[in-house]
């Protein structure tokens, strides 16, 4: 078994010194939503368990699917606010790189929070496990994390509860590190910058929700890395993305923007703000719309997939090809 792997595989000297893993439930997916419950484990470099934490958070709104994580609105009608806990979750990301199931979802709703109470999260790197498991290659059916916790032997106990999600994802990533230190394998670390608030208005043509409050805007304060992989070309339909192409993105999404471009990154494609001839491929909800890029798309053939299609694609990219 991997987990058995011994103290001789040491960790790499680039590798960081500790870890907070980290799992949040939110009262939904949007921008708007809040966290509900969080979880820290605080890790060594070896992965190993130092302590951990945990918290119900009242989101001064409804907590949304109650059947997901069952934390109804009795439960947290005591529980403390945000800014009430942020000081004792800060503590324990400071100085560690942080790591999650989809971290790039986890990391924009902690940012969030934190720009909303006033401050930021003291977290300057995180380590998506979806990236990781694929860095390693790992012979999983999905990427889910009971598919990541039964590749692992690790026996989940209360799926979508913050406490047990992290302790899973704790035991899972121990022998994925101790992996990747045996085989050389290049941690898949991306930069963390705050996320500032910026309007509380609706945009035009939106109305404002959770009683009567306008949904905020949020604008990420960071240049997004350069992609690492060249561009194979276009994407051909019913075939698999590969890292390196290039994807850009018009018109509006279910999802924010930022976290689709930010798992597209992730995935080791190179985001685009304009559309050429060498884009590999254009997400869009309305393909038939006038804007420059679906202009400029039906003019160079270049491919064209929805959201939801372009998720399904995410969760399965090729590869870069070996220089």
């Amino acid at each position: 078994m991997l987990e058995d792997l011994t103290a001789a595989a040491a960790s790499p000297t680039a590798y960081p010194q500790g870890y907070a893993v980290v799992d949040v439930e939110t009262t939904g997916l949007a921008r708007d939503d809040r966290i509900i419950s969080a979880a820290v484990y605080r890790l060594d470099a070896r992965g190993e368990v130092e302590d951990h934490w945990y918290t119900v958070v009242n989101p001064e709104r409804d907590p949304g699917p109650v059947w997901i994580h069952g934390l109804t609105s009795e439960m947290l009608e005591g529980a403390p606010l945000f800014q009430d806990i942020a000081a004792e979750f800060a503590a324990r990301l400071e100085g560690r790189v942080l790591v999650a199931h989809n971290a790039v979802f986890d990391w924009q709703m902690i940012a969030r929070e934190y720009a909303r109470a006033r401050g930021e999260a003291p977290v300057k790197q995180r380590l998506c496990t979806i990236a990781l498991s694929k860095e390693l290659r790992l012979p999983l059916p999905n990427h889910k994390l009971e598919s990541l916790a039964a590749h692992f032997g690790v026996v989940q106990r209360r799926a979508h509860h913050a406490l047990d999600d992290a302790r899973v994802l704790a035991e899972a990533f121990r022998p994925s590190l101790r992996a990747a230190a045996a085989g050389g394998v290049r941690l898949p670390l991306h930069e963390c910058r705050p996320l500032t608030e910026w309007s509380d208005r609706p945009r035009i043509g939106q109305q404002a929700s959770y009683g009567g409050r306008a949904p905020s805007s949020w604008r990420p304060s960071r240049k997004r890395p350069a992609c690492p992989y060249p561009n194979p070309g276009r994407y051909e339909p019913g075939k698999r993305l590969k890292q390196g192409m290039r994807v850009a993105f018009s018109g509006d999404t279910s999802t924010e923007r930022d976290l689709l471009e930010d798992r597209a990154t992730e995935a080791g494609l190179h985001v685009a703000t304009s559309l050429s001839r060498l884009t590999s491929l254009l997400v869009t909800n309305d393909p038939d719309s006038g804007t420059s890029k679906t202009v400029k798309a039906r003019q160079y053939g270049t491919p064209v997939v929805d959201e939801a299609a372009f998720g399904q694609l995410l969760s399965d990219v090729e590869p870069a090809s070996e220089t």
